[in-house]
């Protein structure tokens, strides 16, 4: 639902104290932006911005010269959020829709005749952009599609990646082995090169009656039989170990990656969307959502999302589509 005039004050004012609180924090999310300008604009389908926050932040991408969008969905709705907010559309394309699931279809359509090299999510709910991306035979690689937020949070010296907090509900071990490879995946097109990987669990014990250990300890194994590559993997790890030097050291673990996690791997969608929020809303992190293993690269963002993370998670995929370029 639209949001009422009063109601859209008070958001806007809550989102000018946000960029006020964010202000003086090192701002990693600038970085990837300026990563994405060295490389081609991408043609990006976005899908359904019938509100401000999406139409703006499609076209606050636009202008920062991260994307080129194609807006998918009702002209007259889109042309009248554009003239509400005081936003300009120049001379983008509008390819007309009248639902989200009719305007996800065109989107994927636009991706598999290659028109576009990108997705972006809108106003509509992830579910219905998802369906019309899996159904899609020429939309599927070989891997499991899994969603990366790549985080921003203050006090904290690096990007912090998550995964899969917004896919797959409950993943078994080939699809965990999948949601491993697309992390690393997109740590290497960010340039790092040698990820830490920590799947995380309760405990950094194996416990027979919990799950999560067991499958951490097998994607570990197969990353030391070569079944995974180009990541320093170790699990399980309890958040503290994956984190903190300090908890390491207290509990004596030995590890490259304990204490120096680049990528955190969650047991579940539950857990993983819990942590991640609560970085967001507790600890004033920013994040910016990808989906990796899918023929292009999909940026999915949440409907609460500030335009600065909509604008990182652009940069992400324009990263993402180029690294898809080069790779073999």
């Amino acid at each position: 639902m639209p949001l009422e005039e009063d109601e859209a004050e008070a958001l806007h004012e809550l989102e000018q104290k946000d960029e006020k609180a964010h202000r003086h924090r090192p701002d990693r999310f600038s970085r990837l932006e300026d990563m994405a300008r060295t490389l081609e604009n991408v043609p990006v389908a976005v899908v359904w911005p019938v509100d401000a926050p999406s139409l703006q932040g499609a076209l606050e991408s636009w202008r920062a010269d991260l994307i080129a969008p194609v807006l998918v969905g009702p002209e007259d709705r889109i042309k009248a959020v554009a003239d509400k907010e005081g936003m300009s559309l120049g001379a983008l394309e509008i390819v007309s829709a009248s639902s989200p699931e009719e305007a996800a279809q065109k989107a994927v359509e636009m991706a598999v005749s290659g028109k576009v090299r990108g997705l972006m999510k809108g106003a509509l709910h992830t579910k219905a952009l998802m369906h019309a991306i899996v159904t899609e035979k020429a939309m599927r690689t070989d891997r499991r599609m899994s969603h990366v937020f790549a985080m921003d949070v203050p006090d904290f010296d690096r990007l912090l990646f998550i995964s899969d907090a917004a896919l797959n509900v409950r993943p078994d071990l080939k699809c965990l082995r999948d949601i491993v490879c697309n992390a690393i995946t997109l740590t290497h097109a960010l340039g790092i090169n040698r990820p830490k990987v920590a799947l995380l669990s309760a405990t950094e014990n194996i416990d027979e009656e919990i799950e999560s250990t067991i499958l951490a300890a097998a994607i570990c194994k197969m990353a030391d039989r070569g079944t995974i590559t180009g990541a320093d993997i170790d699990g399980p790890l309890a958040m503290d170990l994956a984190v903190s030097p300090r908890a390491v050291a207290i509990k004596g673990i030995r590890s490259k990656v304990a204490g120096h996690a680049d990528v955190l791997i969650v047991p579940d969608l539950v857990s993983g969307n819990i942590l991640a929020k609560n970085l967001d809303y507790l600890a004033e992190a920013e994040a910016a959502g990808i989906v990796m293993g899918a023929a292009v690269p999909i940026a999915l963002t949440s409907r609460a999302d500030t335009t600065a993370e909509r604008r990182a998670s652009a940069a992400l995929l324009c990263i993402v589509a180029a690294a898809n370029q080069t790779s073999p």
